[in-house]
């Protein structure tokens, strides 16, 4: 499902199989003028990451078929979207799973529950190191 659309903000993607999070993330997000994409596994992300790049993306470690380590993974493994940043979303904080996020590729880690201030500190933290590269 891509939402928001008529935003002009860059395009965010937001990849959880909660759909109390990928609300929650939408809302924050468009309202701060940013375009959001929304997918419920990596699989999914896969596909739109591909047609429509996203500025940053935000990824759940705990999903049903792929999940945030094998999607960060691959992502970082394509020489098209390795520079795309990628922010892994769990409700663990301990040291092997922000370790584990690093060894993927992981760009940040952002605990669950977020809110609005902490989820868009990162979006403009690595967004405008992005385009300003």
């Amino acid at each position: 499902m891509v939402a928001l659309q008529a935003q002009a903000g860059p395009e965010i993607l937001v990849i959880d199989d909660s759909s109390t999070i990928r609300r929650s993330a939408e809302i924050f997000l468009s309202q701060s003028g940013y375009s959001v994409l929304l997918a419920e596994d990596g699989f999914e992300a896969l596909s739109k990451i591909v047609e429509r790049r996203p500025a940053l993306i935000f990824c759940d470690i705990l999903m049903p078929r792929l999940d945030g380590y094998q999607t960060c993974s691959l992502i970082r493994y394509s020489k098209d979207y390795r520079d795309i940043p990628v922010v892994l979303l769990s409700s663990r904080d301990g040291l092997f799973d922000r370790a584990r996020g690093a060894i993927a590729g992981a760009t940040a880690y952002l605990t669950k529950p977020f809110t609005k201030d902490s989820l868009l500190k990162i979006v403009r933290d690595h967004v405008s190191q992005r385009e300003a590269a």
